[in-house]
C-alpha cells in the first residue's frame, strides 16, 4: 500500500470525523445564535389612564377598607361524646355603617350562626356581636370593637333618584376571594324577589354587576362612590352569575338600619287599627268595595283618638262594616298588602292623611303612625 493511498485514506476519516462533529455540535450551534437574539422586546410607554379607568381605582382605594369579609360558623353536637363544636357555615360580606364598630350585612349571611367574625381589609379579625336583624327586608347589624385603626363608614347614597343606565360598583367576596370588585349598570328598578322563607322583598335595585354568592350584604356604589344599595341575591339557574342581581335600595336602609341598632328589631309603621288580607278580600267580594276594612281600632291609638270605627257584629248576625280605608297621602288603597308598602316608607311618629268610607260618606283624618303590636 503506498503513502498516496494512506494519506487519501486518512484525509476522508479525518473529514468525516469532522463532519460528525459539526452534526453534533449543530443544535448547540443554532441554541446560541437563537439565544444571542432572543431579548426582551422594547416596551411602549402605557400613557395616562383614561379617566373612567383612573375613577374607578380611586373609587375602589378609597372604599375598599369600609368592606368586610364575614364568616360564620354553627354550632353542633356530636351525638357521641355530646361535646359542642363550630363549624364553619358560610361567608359574606358586609360594610362598616359607622364609628361605633357597626357593620351591615344580610339577614340570610348570618341566619342559623351561633358566631360571627369580620375581617378587615388589612388583616384584622374581630369576633362580631348581632345588634339586630330583620328577616322581611334581609338586613342585619353585627358590631365589632375596632379599639385603634377604625376603618372608615361607607359614605351614604340615595335610591329613589336612580336611573336605569347608571354606573354601579359592587365590591365584595364572591366565592371567598375577598375584596374584588365588579362594575355595571342599574339595569331596573322597583323590583320584587320571593325569598325561599316565602317573605316578599319589593322595590329591589337590579344591576348587571357580577354578584355571586359571597358578595350577599357587600355594598353597591353609584360613580360617587356612594352606597345605592346592599347585594342581596342573583337570578340564576345554575347558581352562578347569570347577569341578574339585587340589591336592597339604600332609602330602605337608611330608614331599617337605625331601628335595628336602637331597638334590635325592625318596629313595623301601623296606623293603630288591625286588619286582615283574607277577610278583607272575603269583604270585598261580597260588598264590592275598593279600600281595606278596618276589623278592630286598638285602645290608646292614633286610629282611637281620631273615632275611626272597626267592624261590628250585631246579636242577630248583621255586620256594620265599619270604616274603609281607601287611601293614604292620596295613594290608593286596594288590599291590605298595598297599605303596608305605603306605610313601610314611613316612618313611626309621621302623620299621614287618611281617606275613609264611613255609611256611604267620604272624610279625612291626619294619623300619627305608631309602632304595630304584637
Amino acid at each position: 500500500m503506498d503513502d498516496r493511498y494512506i494519506r487519501r485514506l486518512v484525509a476522508t476519516a479525518f473529514a468525516a470525523m469532522l463532519l460528525m462533529l459539526f452534526w453534533q455540535s449543530l443544535p448547540l450551534i443554532q441554541t446560541l445564535l437563537i439565544t444571542s437574539e432572543a431579548q426582551p422586546r422594547p416596551v411602549t410607554p402605557r400613557g395616562n389612564l383614561a379617566e373612567d379607568e383612573q375613577a374607578t381605582i380611586e373609587l375602589f382605594e378609597r372604599t375598599k377598607d369600609s368592606v368586610v369579609y364575614i364568616a360564620t360558623a354553627k354550632a353542633v353536637i356530636d351525638p357521641w361524646t355530646r361535646n359542642i363544636y363550630n363549624i364553619p357555615r358560610g361567608t359574606g360580606s358586609g360594610f362598616v355603617w359607622d364609628d361605633l364598630g357597626h357593620v351591615v350585612t344580610n339577614w340570610h349571611v348570618i341566619e342559623g350562626a351561633s358566631e360571627a367574625r369580620v375581617r378587615l381589609s388589612d388583616g384584622r379579625d374581630y369576633p362580631a356581636v348581632l345588634v339586630g336583624a330583620s328577616r322581611r327586608h334581609d338586613l342585619a347589624v353585627l358590631r365589632i370593637n375596632v379599639p385603634i385603626k377604625r376603618p372608615k363608614p361607607v359614605i351614604i347614597g340615595t335610591s329613589h333618584d336612580l336611573k336605569v343606565g347608571q354606573k354601579t360598583f359592587a365590591i365584595g367576596n364572591p366565592f371567598g376571594l375577598d375584596w374584588t370588585l365588579t362594575t355595571g349598570i342599574v339595569s331596573a328598578l322597583h323590583r320584587s324577589m320571593t325569598e325561599r322563607t316565602g317573605a316578599v322583598i319589593h322595590d329591589l335595585i337590579q344591576t348587571d354587576a357580577a354578584i355571586n354568592p359571597g358578595n350577599s350584604g357587600g355594598p353597591l356604589l353609584d360613580s360617587a362612590g356612594r352606597l345605592i344599595g346592599v347585594n342581596t341575591a342573583i337570578f340564576s339557574p345554575s347558581g352562578a352569575y347569570a347577569g341578574i342581581g339585587f340589591a336592597i335600595p339604600v332609602d330602605t336602609v337608611n330608614r331599617i338600619i337605625p331601628q335595628l341598632i336602637a331597638y334590635g328589631k325592625y318596629l313595623e309603621p301601623s296606623l293603630g287599627v288591625v286588619t286582615d288580607e283574607r277577610l278583607n278580600e272575603l269583604a270585598q267580594a261580597r260588598l264590592g268595595f275598593d279600600g281595606v276594612m278596618v276589623m278592630r281600632v286598638l285602645p290608646g291609638s292614633s286610629a282611637a283618638k281620631a273615632g275611626l270605627r272597626g267592624v261590628v257584629i250585631y246579636p242577630d248576625g248583621s255586620i256594620d262594616p265599619g270604616d274603609i280605608i281607601v287611601s293614604i297621602d292620596g295613594k290608593p288603597i286596594r288590599s291590605v298588602r298595598e297599605m303596608d308598602d305605603i306605610l313601610e316608607k314611613h316612618r313611626i311618629g309621621d302623620v299621614v292623611t287618611v281617606e275613609i268610607a264611613r255609611g256611604g260618606r267620604i272624610f279625612k283624618t291626619e294619623l300619627m303612625l305608631e309602632a304595630r303590636r304584637g
